[in-house]
């Protein structure tokens, strides 16, 4: 029995480049934005650095 690998090749080719064009479509598409989002309570309040009980303590221990 004889295979015909010109046509196994030439059906692979097409479905290669079939995929190809489809992938290159399809990202080609914008993506969905993203909604913002609002600042929570605790990020608002939370602005800068801040001398709390346990950053005196650590403080207290890292002395020399």
């Amino acid at each position: 029995m004889k295979w015909d690998l010109s046509s196994n090749r030439r059906s692979f080719l097409k479905g290669a480049a079939l995929a190809g064009g489809l992938a290159f479509l399809f990202g080609l598409q914008r993506p969905a934005a993203a909604k913002p989002q609002l600042p929570s309570p605790q990020q608002e309040q939370s602005k800068g650095y801040r001398l709390t009980e346990h950053v005196k303590k650590y403080y207290e221990t890292a002395r020399l």
